[in-house]
């Protein structure tokens, strides 16, 4: 058992479908139109964090490092590909010809080659192995109540916002294993519970029509009804001692509250409000708008931001087939404008240094090109951008062989890479929760902080 300062209790939540997380449906007895929402847990002891925030661009399906950001040039055809690469801010430092602004980002970045792990390469087992470090051992899976819980949902509990915003929020898909498969793990709340799940955002962020009614109060609901129903939940909450799941409902409804009297939470999806040259420069399409999104949720207080990108696993970044035409014609153009947008506004809002910025998928691309234009499932070697959080940055840790088949040096491990997140926001990786019956549980004990990558 850990010292009490490693700890925080997990009391077990009320039950909710599914249907009602996803859909951000009826808060309940009360009739407000608000999620519920993660509850405040309490800070525990650990290292001095480094940020206060993280946003998360997970590219779901395994992105090529070959041809993105350990590119083999001198390899033979069949290996190196389609594109060429290019220099970049930091000298000796090259990118595909097709990230040109990260590129001239790529100086406030630590990227790493050597990234790799031996759990098989099905999508849904790799995702929850790159999400939250631990290969549960099967093959393909869903989301299950006993997964460990995903890095938004502890951030959350362990450091609520200090303002009313969301604490852990994911867009813009509920990612599906395969098409009209079953959601993902690694994004849900887990051992701790549904009601530390993402708030969702499943709406497109770049539709004229975007906005989240949810977030305001209903038509025939006013301040005053407002206090009125906030003094019955006090009433409520009177009456509840000693009724743990009752308890818990209470405190998410005082949090539904406190999101629909905050025009701090409601003006962070006003998306309406942003420049065009803004919007324009992060790409008008689903993607783009989840990541400007990201960062204006980030300034509104939310812990993790996580951006899934794809609505289901063979959807985007998961290149069997046309893989050059793909990365070419949509996914590297946009995932440039995108994040290479992000760095450059957190660095000018001086923001960057407080915020963790991590783009991954599940696993990297095969070293040889296959018969459909395509790269298959690698996750014996793969790559991944981290910026911010008190980062280094135009620093490339470890390196892949000649073929990028295999970590050269350095190697780290997807349990790395988690305890190197937890750490920079100030939670140690070896911390002990308690799940919903009253059970012990560590974050990331098969990790470690990757030290190097450190400012």
């Amino acid at each position: 058992m850990k010292n009490a300062s490693h700890r925080a209790a997990c009391a077990g939540p009320a039950r909710m479908s599914r249907r009602e997380v996803l859909q951000a449906g009826a808060a309940g007895v009360l009739g407000l139109t608000l999620p519920n929402l993660l509850r405040a847990g309490e800070q525990s002891a650990g290292p001095k964090p480094r940020a206060d925030h993280c946003i998360l661009l997970f590219l779901d399906g395994g992105p090529s490092h070959l041809d993105m950001w350990d590119m083999k040039p001198a390899a033979p055809a069949e290996i190196r590909g389609e594109f060429k690469p290019i220099a970049t801010t930091v000298p000796g430092l090259q990118l595909c010809e097709l990230l040109p602004r990260l590129a001239q980002n790529i100086h406030r970045c630590t990227l790493i080659r050597s990234a790799h792990h031996s759990v098989n390469n099905a999508h849904g087992a790799a995702v929850y192995t790159a999400l939250t470090g631990f290969d549960r051992g099967e093959v393909g899976g869903a989301a299950k109540p006993d997964d460990l819980p995903a890095v938004g949902s502890v951030v959350g509990m362990c450091r609520p916002p200090l303002t009313a915003a969301p604490p852990y929020v994911s867009m813009p898909y509920v990612t599906k294993e395969g098409a009209g498969g079953p959601p993902q793990p690694g994004f849900f709340g887990g051992l701790l519970g549904r009601v530390r799940d993402p708030l969702f955002v499943l709406r497109d962020p770049n539709a004229p029509t975007f906005a989240m009614p949810e977030l305001g109060l209903p038509a025939d609901v006013n301040g005053r009804r407002l206090d009125a129903r906030k003094h019955l939940l006090d009433e409520i909450a009177e009456g509840a001692h000693g009724n743990a799941a009752a308890r818990e409902l209470e405190g998410f409804q005082a949090r539904a509250l406190d999101l629909l009297n905050s025009p701090v939470a409601q003006k962070a999806f006003q998306l309406e409000n942003e420049p065009d040259r803004v919007r324009e420069s992060y790409g008008r399409n689903i993607y783009g708008q989840s990541v400007l999104l990201a960062r204006r949720l980030i300034e509104a207080g939310t812990r993790v931001a996580c951006i899934s990108w794809a609505p289901d696993a063979n959807a985007t970044w998961d290149t069997h087939g046309g893989n050059f035409t793909k990365l070419k014609g949509s996914l590297l153009p946009q995932f440039d404008a995108a994040l290479s947008s992000l760095l450059t506004d957190l660095s000018d809002r001086g923001m960057l240094e407080r915020t963790l910025v991590v783009a991954m998928g599940e696993f990297g691309r095969s070293p040889k090109v296959n018969a459909q234009a395509g790269r298959d499932h690698w996750n014996f070697c793969y790559g991944l951008l981290m910026a911010g959080g008190g980062l280094k940055g135009g620093y490339v840790h470890g390196a892949s062989d000649k073929i990028g088949a295999r970590p050269s040096q350095q190697p780290v491990t997807p349990a790395d890479v988690i305890a190197t997140i937890y750490e920079s926001l100030g939670i140690p990786p070896d911390l002990e929760l308690v799940d919903r019956q009253s059970r012990p549980f560590v974050l990331a004990p098969w990790g470690a902080p990757i030290r190097e990558v450190v400012a």
